[in-house]
């Protein structure tokens, strides 16, 4: 281990990725790189949009991840050049990291600069700063609910904070890479950040939040996971959606809080609610349907049920990108939030209890975790509204082959996952294919689109 608690490990040079990485950086900058950064994507089972409101998520890192090469220049310039051609190179001063975002989709070395403003915003101010030389590879798929974009900020600060011989542990450096995505103007929670420094090998994890904790869960020994792109492609900061569902949240929380005579202006989580009301979270669903009606609520009835003004509301609860939104749904998401809460706690019992018991299998199992996921889906399209006609037909074209199927990340595109047993992996994906992806023109190249997947480890340094 080095002083941030992520593992060293010693590079073979025989790792294909890597050779190219280094012959790559080589021609380009002159020099080898000093060492490398890895950090994977994921793919999160069950707890979908509840991170951000203080529930615990269960996701696991995957074989894909972002690579980075990196050498130590003294002359204090950023050099970024990304292995995929579609993407600009970009230089600028280490001294002067700017990320001023003008653009409706923003470019993808702003995210690495998310990662490095957030290390350098931290260390000693007798740090001396040092300069690097960086290139950018990596086979997460983009704008697909896998974290490609919050690999990147991590992976970058980790580069960052190794750079500058940082003491960090890793739970403090993943609640730091989550506050950085707000440089880009994303409100997430941290899920993504948690997995991707705490992942263990063969393990999925039970990520608490306020204060984070993790806690390995071991799957039952026949779960298989299968992973399905609906090539639609969404970006979070690239639209008001995310956030907007998060203002929700915080919105639905704050009027709960009011009406049950708890003071609003402290509360931001509905989590931080349940505990200042001490209920359990059947209670507080109880609590959602007999207090929030369904319809929206414009911005002007949640000023007069707070007793409050616009100005107030608006410096209180409301971030920049979401000021000019006018009606929102409460009940809904609430609602979404406190099941979903429900669904993870019973997810990782049967997990929990399937293990303790000791045979390894038991005929329930799969389908108990089958249906959470089933139902999470469903309450991610009609509760959320965050699903998509693409993403609803993978789950409709799934219900014969597996036990369960939703959603994974932020929706309005992306990927589905699926619990299925092992025999059915292949007929599975070749199901797909044909009635799927074959009528989207889509014959070939399935290895980033369509892929079974298990829990792979988190982030490391090669030297």
């Amino acid at each position: 281990m080095n002083c941030e608690g992520v593992p060293i490990c010693t590079l073979s040079v025989k790792s294909c990725p890597y050779m190219q990485l280094i012959e790559l950086f080589t021609n380009l900058y002159q020099i080898k790189p000093k060492f490398f950064v890895r950090v994977p994507g994921r793919v999160n089972l069950i707890g979908e949009h509840i991170d951000y409101c203080g529930y615990s998520v269960c996701p696991m890192a995957l074989d894909q991840d972002v690579l980075l090469a990196v050498s130590i220049d003294t002359d204090k310039m950023l050099h970024l050049h990304n292995t995929d051609p579609k993407f600009e190179n970009y230089v600028c001063s280490i001294d002067n990291i700017e990320i001023n975002i003008k653009e409706k989709v923003p470019h993808w070395y702003q995210y690495y600069l998310c990662g490095v403003k957030g290390i350098l915003d931290i260390l000693p101010n007798d740090v001396n700063l040092t300069g690097m030389k960086v290139v950018v590879s990596g086979n997460v798929p983009q704008s697909a609910g896998l974290s490609s974009s919050s690999a990147l900020v991590s992976a970058a600060a980790l580069a960052t904070a190794h750079s500058h011989k940082l003491s960090i542990s890793k739970e403090k450096m993943a609640n730091l890479c989550a506050d950085c995505e707000r440089y880009i103007g994303t409100q997430g929670g941290g899920m993504d950040q948690a997995i991707a420094f705490l992942a263990n090998e063969g393990c999925a994890k039970h990520i608490e939040f306020n204060p984070l904790r993790s806690t390995d869960v071991t799957l039952p020994g026949r779960a298989t996971f299968v992973i399905a792109h609906s090539l639609i492609s969404m970006n979070k900061a690239a639209t008001a959606d995310f956030n907007c569902r998060v203002i929700e949240c915080r919105l639905a929380a704050q009027i709960l809080a009011f009406k049950q005579g708890v003071d609003w202006t402290k509360i931001k989580r509905l989590s931080e609610l349940q505990q200042a009301l001490s209920l359990n979270l059947s209670q507080m669903i109880s609590l959602v349907e007999s207090t929030l009606h369904e319809q929206l609520y414009t911005i002007d009835e949640i000023v007069t049920e707070l007793g409050t003004s616009f100005q107030a509301l608006e410096a209180t609860s409301l971030t920049p990108n979401t000021k000019q939104i006018k009606t929102f749904k409460l009940r809904q998401r609430a609602l979404h939030v406190f099941n979903e809460a429900l669904r993870v706690k019973t997810f990782i019992e049967v997990c929990s209890r399937d293990n303790a018991e000791g045979d390894g299998f038991n005929d329930q199992v799969l389908p108990t975790l089958g249906r959470l996921m089933s139902e999470s889906h469903e309450s991610l399209k009609e509760l959320y509204e965050c699903s998509h006609p693409q993403l609803d037909r993978l789950v409709e074209l799934s219900k014969n082959y597996t036990f369960g199927t939703r959603l994974t990340g932020a929706g309005w595109g992306g990927c589905t996952v699926s619990l299925l047993s092992p025999e059915n992996v292949e007929k599975y994906m070749d199901f797909l294919k044909e009635n799927y992806y074959k009528e989207l023109g889509i014959v070939e190249g399935f290895s980033s689109i369509l892929f079974a997947t298990a829990p792979r480890g988190g982030a490391c340094i090669y030297v």
